[in-house]
């Protein structure tokens, strides 16, 4: 029996609807990419000896694609490896549509959107950054190709004893731009700046000689942070009487409050 007779034999079959499931989604990604100079995202999924070079592995669809070590942006395998699992953005520079590979560059896509950042960003824009690396006084943040710190000093109000309890590699966060140099390619931001202070009001609600409930945020070398509300934390000279750790429920009595300085000044004194 011939193919097309097979074909009269298929109830509801359609030559047009052959065709097209025929058409590979992931490749017409590709095929877009290279062809608009577009950049394309996906999670880099493993790490692999390939072209005699450590090669990082990304789909797109069910193509398999190459960003050797020489186009990852990183500056040793180290720094490669820590990308793994994690969203890589890429350029495809070759495809191989027999072998159902292609090679990329995640450099050169980092490069494109560094371009197109600088030309659009402003000082004191609200922005969107991820967090690339966390440690416990910095982040690090990609602002579209572009690597910035963030000090903990500008990550909110109030006392954070360690950074890495409080976001993860990956979160996204709103920043304002707080110092701008496209000239020397400088670009400083504050999670901070975006926030309500809470200040002066809080003034307001700690007096002189109360005593007031508070939890420990940080036990320093130069004394104790006692967090009073969001955003406010008083710094208290050590105690005579016990040790603290952070967590702990204690009672300060307030000595002053400076509203200027945007300090609250008082002593842990015993419940009783």
């Amino acid at each position: 029996m011939s193919e097309e007779l097979k074909k009269v034999l298929i109830e509801g079959y359609n030559e047009e609807k052959l065709e097209q499931s025929s058409y590979d989604e992931g490749w017409a990604q590709i095929y877009s990419a290279r062809q608009n100079d577009l950049v394309l995202q996906a999670e880099l999924i493993g790490l692999e000896p390939k072209l005699n070079k450590l090669c990082g592995v990304v789909l797109v669809g069910g193509v398999r694609g190459y960003i050797p070590q020489d186009f990852s942006g990183t500056k040793d395998a180290h720094e490669f490896r820590r990308l793994l699992g994690e969203p890589v953005a890429f350029k495809i520079l070759s495809y191989d549509r027999d072998g159902d590979t292609f090679i990329a560059s995640r450099q050169a896509a980092l490069e494109h959107m560094e371009g197109l950042t600088w030309k659009w960003l402003e000082q004191d824009a609200v922005i969107t950054a991820v967090v690339r690396n966390v440690t416990p006084k910095v982040l690090m943040l990609d602002i579209g190709g572009i690597t910035t710190e963030l000090p903990v000093q500008e990550y909110g109000y109030g006392w954070v004893d360690d950074l890495r309890e409080e976001v993860s590699a990956g979160d996204h966060l709103k920043v304002k731009v707080v110092e701008l140099d496209k000239e020397n390619k400088i670009v400083k931001v504050s999670k901070k700046a975006t926030e309500k202070s809470p200040w002066p009001d809080c003034a307001k609600r700690y007096v002189s000689k109360g005593t007031y409930k508070g939890k420990v945020s940080g036990v320093m070398e130069y004394g104790i942070f006692v967090n009073l509300e969001r955003g406010v934390d008083a710094l208290v000279p050590h105690i005579r009487f016990g040790k603290v750790k952070r967590g702990d429920t204690v009672y300060i009595r307030i000595r002053g409050v400076d509203v200027k300085q945007e300090r609250i000044y008082g002593r842990i004194i015993p419940k009783k």
